[in-house]
């Protein structure tokens, strides 16, 4: 005989996204580029972090860091990917993974910041912001 365990949750554990941090090795120039890519100056600049509130969520710097593809791609949201990615190699970033169809009409690219990060970028209709908490 099995037994299931269920676990009661008064709220959920894991919210929605937070916080993206890059690390970067030149904190004035990385945060002129961020600025450029999302078109707003950070709320917070310290010479430790610096922040940038992002359609509800926050992008964050770290400075003296080694940039790089490895782990996680956290996938911004966007509306119209084929002229983001072109926005955003003329302000320096490179594609690193071709726009694709993930299905569903849902279209995802990868790119890389000047640094070496990579910056993925979401076009999914389907996003519900009502359910961002």
């Amino acid at each position: 005989m099995m037994t299931l365990f269920f676990i009661h949750q008064e709220q959920n554990m894991i919210k929605g996204l937070r916080t993206v941090t890059y690390p970067v090795p030149d904190l004035d120039k990385a945060k002129a580029w961020y600025s450029q890519v999302f078109g707003t100056a950070p709320y917070f600049d310290q010479p430790f972090y610096v922040g940038f509130a992002i359609g509800g969520f926050e992008l964050g710097l770290l400075p003296g860091g080694e940039p790089g593809t490895q782990g996680s791609v956290t996938y911004w949201g966007v509306d119209g990917i084929e002229q983001e990615v072109e926005r955003i190699i003329k302000l320096g970033g490179t594609l690193h993974h071709p726009i694709t169809d993930v299905g569903d009409g849902i279209r995802t690219v990868e790119l890389l910041d000047p640094f070496g990060n990579q910056i993925g970028l979401i076009d999914n209709p389907h996003f519900d912001t009502a359910k961002v908490v």
